[in-house]
């Protein structure tokens, strides 16, 4: 399956993960999600991209 741009930006940009609990959190505005919405952490991490 190929992927184009417009896939790519809504799977990968302004996703986090929190380094704790692995929980996925989208920004409910355009910045950065403060907390984890699950346990509260500020460690978050921007998803990788899986190599091919």
């Amino acid at each position: 399956m190929a992927r184009f741009p417009e896939a790519e930006q809504r799977l990968f940009q302004k996703v986090y993960v929190c380094k704790k609990c692995k929980t996925v959190n989208k920004p409910k505005s355009r910045r950065k999600p403060l907390k984890c919405r699950k346990c509260g952490s500020k460690d978050l991490r921007l998803k990788r991209k899986k190599k091919q």
